[in-house]
């Protein structure tokens, strides 16, 4: 996509927030978006007949396993969303099998049951439930009181880098958006706006990075929120509460930072971190369906 394409499509996504009360898209596909792609990219554009006017944005990214799907839908069309649905679908999906094809997967907020016809009709069925939870910030004493302390610090860019990205990938290997993360990855996500280093807390077992807590501040959504954007341990220590103690480390990042909500995203079938998380006050807010095929 050129410049004026990118733009079109922003545009878009701009008029589906205002109307949604949130971007409707992942911050991984964004990014690709924002940045004007890179390898395993696409982005497919349609336009009312005779006008320049946006109907729908749909977009193509390869992630490190498999293939990722976003559809956007311009409110004004929305009625119309079972004839440009399946068309998109389709032209991605083909975009996907010239590519050499494989397990792909579209994601949808909070699906209606017009998506999952839609979904049917292109040969995908549901997969993943990613749940948005979210908490009240500062965290109670008792359950600061009753968690492992942790001790972490700053990331530090630059010098942490190749350190952080073999230890990402390794907690996240078989992640298909989060592993095979390389260093021009960590820099796009590094030269965003909200990118704080001071949020970013990274723990060490005898001088060795084994864990962080990378946290993100919402400052564009009502109320403002602090993500816990990506929490990883080093498969080889894992245990002994050390992902709640960074969870808490995290939180703790964001309330000092002012914000009172927190919010994280987790897979609805992780049981045992959606245990973890209630027993920290989350409770969810929004719950979003990856529709997945093959092609």
């Amino acid at each position: 996509m050129g410049a004026a394409e990118i733009a079109v499509a922003k545009e878009l996504i701009a008029d589906a927030e205002r109307a949604d009360g949130h971007r409707p898209m992942s911050d991984h596909l964004w990014l690709d978006l924002a940045e004007g792609g890179r390898p395993g990219f696409a982005g497919l554009l349609a336009l009312e007949q005779g006008h320049e006017h946006p109907v729908a944005y749909c977009q193509v990214s390869k992630g490190s396993s498999s293939w990722a799907i976003e559809l956007v839908v311009h409110p004004h069309h929305r009625y119309d969303m079972t004839i440009i649905g399946p068309e998109m679908l389709h032209a991605a999906t083909k975009v996907i099998a010239d590519e050499g094809g494989g397990r792909t997967h579209w994601w949808v907020f909070e699906p209606t049951a017009i998506q999952y016809d839609i979904a049917a009709s292109a040969g995908f069925k549901p997969g993943r439930r990613l749940l948005q939870l979210r908490c009240k910030l500062p965290l109670p004493d008792v359950i600061i009181d009753s968690t492992r302390h942790v001790e972490t610090r700053d990331f530090v860019p630059g010098k942490d880098d190749a350190e952080w990205l073999a230890l990402n990938n390794a907690a996240f290997s078989s992640h298909p958006e989060q592993g095979g993360w390389d260093q021009s990855v960590l820099e796009s996500r590094m030269k965003q706006a909200w990118f704080d280093p001071t949020g970013f807390r990274i723990f060490e077992t005898d001088h060795k990075m084994t864990g962080f807590c990378w946290t993100k501040i919402h400052h564009d959504t009502d109320p403002v929120m602090g993500e816990i954007y990506v929490i990883g341990i080093d498969p080889t220590t894992a245990g002994a509460g050390l992902g709640t103690a960074l969870t808490v480390a995290g939180l703790q990042s964001i309330a000092s930072r002012g914000v009172d909500v927190g919010m994280l995203y987790v897979d609805a079938d992780n049981h045992a971190a959606m245990k973890m998380y209630r027993n920290l006050g989350f409770e969810v807010h929004r719950t979003d369906v990856a529709f997945v095929g093959d092609f």
